[in-house]
């Protein structure tokens, strides 16, 4: 392979040299897994505090049935400035809580000023705080 080509990562370990892509203002996609086995995805903004990444999602959307039917996710993170940059991140889902005076999907709002493409924020929707665990913890630390 040629130096500078993108080297896919087909296990659950991150690769160092990507990881720091949890800490960029990018917007990532969520991947889950319909009732019927096909894939859905959907752009997300989201938040790592070093154990979980957090998303705020609308409700009552399809992408909770999804994590209802099953709680396996994958978030995709490119580098917008360099799409051979990238990170995906399997986990899945530890908890999913209210997040009735929508602080959390405010705090992301004023983090992600601009960026595109805009999740679906609705001004009236009920959100929910969405909690994903990586499944391999240790390649997380640091």
């Amino acid at each position: 392979m040629r130096e500078g080509m993108a080297t896919k990562h087909k296990t659950d370990v991150l690769p160092p040299t990507n990881r720091d892509l949890l800490q960029e203002t990018v917007v990532a996609h969520l991947a889950t897994a319909r009732p019927d086995g096909a894939l859905q995805s959907n752009p997300v903004w989201f938040e790592w505090d070093g154990t979980h990444i957090k998303i705020s999602q609308t409700k009552a959307r399809q992408k909770m049935r999804n994590v209802r039917h099953d709680p396996h996710v994958a978030l995709s993170l490119v580098d917008p400035e360099n799409p051979y940059r990238y990170l995906e991140v399997r986990g899945v889902v530890d908890k999913v809580e209210d997040d009735a005076d929508r602080a959390f999907i405010d705090h992301l709002s004023e983090r992600y000023l601009h960026q595109r493409p805009y999740p679906n924020h609705q001004p009236g929707d009920e959100r929910v705080v969405v909690y994903i665990r990586p499944t391999d913890s240790s390649a997380m630390a640091a």
